[in-house]
C-alpha cells in the first residue's frame, strides 16, 4: 500500500516537473544563436502522452490488485469450509470406528463367556483322552472364536474384516497351519475366488503364526525339476504362483488392520530372516527373465517384490535392482502400491520412459495417472504415438515365406489390437473429451469389415471336397463329371441337398472335462486338486490382472 501511495504522489508531481522543464527550455532558447527545429509544443505533447499512459496503466494495476484481494478472501473462505468438512468427516469416522471396536470387544466377550459356561457344565471327572494333553481352546490364539458360536458372534462384523461365516474350512486350515491344504482349498473354490480372497485375511488372523503360514505356502514356487522356459507353459505351476502372491497380499491386508505392537510381534526378526533367505534364493532366477517376453506381467518379479513389501525387507536389497524390475510388472494392478511401499515413486519418470521406448505406451499412461505425472507425460500424446508406432509396424511387409494375404491379415490384427487397447485406456481414464473415440471406432469397423470380406473370399476360393456315394462306400465322381445325359439328375440333387453341407470338414470333439493345454502332452501329471483349476487359468487370472 505504501508503494502505491508513493507512485501516486510521483504521478501528481508530473505537472510541476513539466512546468520546470518548460522554463528551462525557454531559457535555453534565449541563449542559443541558431533556432532549434524541435519546438516546445512537441515536447509538451510527448510528455502529456506519457503521463496519460502511466495513469491508465496505474489504474489497471489498482483494479487487478483489488480483484486479487477479492480472490484471496474467497479462497480463505473455501479453505475454511473444507477444513470444517474434513474435521466433521474425521469425527464421524472416529465415531464409526469406535462403535465397531466396541462391537468387536462385546462379541469377543460374549464368545468367551459362552465358552467358559460350556466348560463349567462339563462333568468334574472329565479328562482328555491322553494324559498330559492340553485342552483344545488353550492351543488356539487369543483372538480365536469357536466355530459353533460363529453365526451368533459374527453378526456385529457384517462389514468388518473378521467375518468368516461362509468358509469355516478356511479357518480350520489356517488354525492347523496347513499350507498345502490352503492351496487345495483355493483351487477347489476357484469359482468363488473373489469371496475367498476377501475372507483370507480374517482366516489368517486365527492362525498361530500367520507369517510362517504364508512363508510355508511359498514352497514349490520354483520347483527344481521345471526350467524357467517350461514354467511358462505349466498351467498348474502358474496357478500355484498366483495363489502365493494372493496369500502374501492378504497377509499385508491383515497387517494394516493390526496395531504397531502386534505387527512387530507378528513379523519378528526370525520371520524377516526367513523371508530374506527366500528372497535371496529367488533373486538370481530373475536375471534369466526377459522384459519383453513377460510383457509387463511377470509372476516371478511380482512375487519377489510382494515378498519384500509384505515382510518389510526391501532395505536389504539394492534400490537400483528393484527399479529395473518394475517394467516386468507394469501390467499388474498392484504395481503402483508396490512402488510406493518400496520407495520407488521418485523413479517412476524413468520407468515410464523405459516403457515408452519399448513400445508399451498403454502401461506408461496407466502409471502416469497412478503417480500424477500426466503433466510431464501427456496421455493423449502417448496414445497417439502408440497408434503411430502400430501404423509403422503395419506397413505391408512379407514375413518369411508367408503369402501377401497372410501378412496383410497380421497387419490388420495388430491394428485392431492397438485400437481396442487405446479405446479401453481412454474409457478407463475418462479422456473422451481430449481424445474422441468415434474416429477410432470407425477405423475398427472398417478393419473388421475388410477382415470379414477377405475371409469370405478365401472360403469361396477353397477347392470343393468330393461327394460320398449314396451307398457310403468310397468317393464317387463329382456331379460335374457325370455324363451329359445325367446332368438333369445332378441338378435335382443339388436343389434337394445344397452343396455347402459337404463343404464343412468333419470335427471330432475332444474330452469334455480336460483343462490341460494340448501342447503340454502327457509328460506332466497334474494332481486332481489343481488340474481342472489351474489348467483353466482365465477365471483365476482375472483376479490379478488389471
Amino acid at each position: 500500500m505504501e508503494d502505491t501511495q508513493s507512485v501516486a504522489t510521483l504521478m501528481d508531481s508530473t505537472t510541476s516537473k513539466i512546468q520546470q522543464l518548460q522554463k528551462a527550455f525557454a531559457e535555453l532558447e534565449s541563449h542559443r544563436a541558431v533556432t532549434l527545429n524541435l519546438k516546445w509544443k512537441q515536447l509538451e505533447e510527448h510528455f502529456h502522452g506519457l503521463e496519460k499512459s502511466l495513469k491508465r496503466r496505474f489504474t489497471e494495476l489498482e483494479d487487478q490488485e483489488k480483484e486479487f484481494e477479492t480472490k484471496i478472501v474467497q479462497s480463505k473462505k473455501i479453505l475454511e469450509n473444507r477444513q470444517a468438512a474434513v474435521i466433521s468427516s474425521e469425527k464421524a469416522s472416529l465415531e464409526s470406528l469406535q462403535e465397531k471396536r466396541d462391537a468387536a470387544v462385546s462379541a469377543i466377550t460374549i464368545a468367551m463367556e459362552k465358552h467358559t459356561k460350556s466348560n463349567c457344565m462339563e462333568p468334574a471327572g472329565a479328562t482328555p483322552e491322553v494324559q498330559g494333553e492340553s485342552p483344545m481352546f488353550d492351543a488356539k490364539p487369543l483372538d480365536y472364536i469357536p466355530l459353533e458360536n460363529t453365526e451368533d458372534t459374527m453378526k456385529p462384523f457384517k462389514n468388518g474384516v473378521v467375518e468368516v461365516k461362509c468358509y469355516p474350512d478356511l479357518v480350520k486350515l489356517c488354525q492347523d497351519m496347513d499350507s498345502e491344504g490352503l492351496h487345495k482349498f483355493i483351487s477347489d473354490n476357484r469359482k468363488n475366488l473373489a469371496a475367498v480372497r476377501e475372507e483370507i485375511p480374517s482366516a489368517l488372523r486365527t492362525a498361530v503364526d500367520p507369517a510362517c503360514l504364508v512363508l510355508d505356502s511359498l514352497k514349490g514356487f520354483y520347483p527344481s525339476e521345471v526350467s524357467i522356459s517350461d514354467a511358462k507353459k505349466d498351467a498348474n505351476l502358474l496357478g500355484l504362483r498366483r495363489t502365493c502372491i494372493m496369500l502374501m497380499e492378504c497377509l499385508s491386508i491383515l497387517l494394516t488392520t493390526l496395531e504397531l505392537d502386534s505387527v512387530s510381534s507378528l513379523i519378528s526378526a526370525s520371520v524377516k530372516g526367513r523371508a530374506k533367505a527366500i528372497a535371496e534364493e529367488w533373486k538370481p532366477k530373475l536375471d534369466e527373465l526377459d522384459i519383453d517376453a513377460n510383457n509387463g506381467n511377470s509372476l516371478e518379479a511380482h512375487a519377489f517384490l510382494q515378498l519384500l513389501a509384505t515382510f518389510g525387507i526391501n532395505s536389504n536389497f539394492n534400490q537400483e535392482d528393484l527399479y529395473k524390475l518394475i517394467p516386468m510388472v507394469s501390467r499388474r494392478r498392484q504395481t503402483a502400491d508396490l512402488c510406493r511401499f518400496l520407495g520407488l515413486s521418485e523413479r517412476m519418470p524413468g520407468v515410464i520412459d523405459v516403457l515408452v521406448n519399448n513400445g508399451r505406451h498403454i502401461d506408461a499412461v496407466n502409471l502416469a495417472f497412478a503417480f500424477e505425472l500426466t503433466d510431464k507425460f501427456s496421455p493423449v500424446s502417448l496414445l497417439k504415438s502408440y497408434l503411430n508406432e502400430a501404423s509403422k509396424v503395419s506397413s505391408p511387409v512379407k514375413s518369411g515365406n508367408a503369402p501377401p494375404t497372410t501378412a496383410q491379415n497380421d497387419v490388420n490384427e495388430k491394428q485392431l489390437t492397438a485400437l481396442k487397447a487405446v479405446i479401453k485406456c481412454i474409457e478407463d481414464h475418462k479422456l473422451e473429451a481430449q481424445y474422441p473415440v468415434d474416429p477410432l471406432q470407425n477405423r475398427i469397423h472398417q478393419l473388421e469389415k475388410e477382415k470379414a470380406d477377405k475371409k469370405r473370399a478365401t472360403e469361396v476360393a477353397k477347392p470343393q471336397p468330393k461327394r460320398p456315394r449314396a451307398n457310403c462306400v468310397g468317393n464317387g465322381a463329382r456331379a460335374t463329371n457325370v455324363a451329359s445325359d445325367k446332368n438333369f439328375y445332378a441338378s435335382r440333387m443339388t436343389d434337394r441337398y445344397p452343396q455347402y453341407i459337404y463343404d464343412r470338414p468333419y470335427a471330432y470333439p475332444g474330452p469334455a472335462d480336460t483343462h490341460v493345454p494340448s501342447f503340454l502332452g502327457t509328460a506332466y501329471n497334474f494332481p486332481p486338486g489343481h488340474g481342472n483349476f489351474f489348467g483353466n487359468g482365465y477365471h483365476y487370472q482375472a483376479t490379478y490382472l488389471h
